[in-house]
């Protein structure tokens, strides 16, 4: 069965806590249900993981996209700075989906830039949670026979 894997990086833990306004109240276990039930609906198996380190992220990554067919990160803050995690990113042969729950573009000057976005397949921004199951749906309808995390 095809895996996929979500990631999620800093802070994200603490969505239903954190600015409502911005991130909405939904939780990340939440999410992660939501993301499940659409995988079983698509017929493919997720896998989920989250930390607030840059490193962890990184090790999960490298042991874990191997058996993977496919990654959908929200990399958090990381998004703009960490090119180790763009690196380990850009190093595995599956595709790639960076998914934002709030609109990185329309927020503060330095959250408007994205280390991440040029070795992703697709960028999802702005969507809520539901950025998240658009990149499972991508991932597993528009990308079923394309094994590269680079677009053409």
């Amino acid at each position: 069965m095809k895996t996929y894997l979500v990631i999620n990086g800093p802070n994200l833990n603490n969505l239903g806590k954190r600015d409502s306004s911005v991130y909405g109240s939904i939780t990340l276990p939440e999410i992660q249900d939501k993301i499940s039930a659409l995988a079983t609906k698509l017929g493919v198996k997720v896998e989920f993981f989250q930390s607030n380190f840059e490193g962890a992220l990184i090790d999960y990554i490298q042991e874990r996209a191997i058996t993977a067919t496919g990654i959908i990160i929200n990399p958090g803050a990381l998004t703009h700075y960490s090119y180790s995690l763009m690196d380990a990113l850009a190093d595995q042969d599956v595709p790639i989906v960076e998914v934002h729950i709030s609109d990185i573009y329309s927020r503060e000057e330095f959250r408007r830039h994205s280390v991440i976005k040029d070795i992703a397949s697709k960028q999802i921004t702005g969507h809520g949670w539901k950025g998240y199951m658009e990149a499972l749906e991508y991932l597993v309808t528009d990308l079923a026979t394309d094994n590269r995390n680079r677009p053409d």
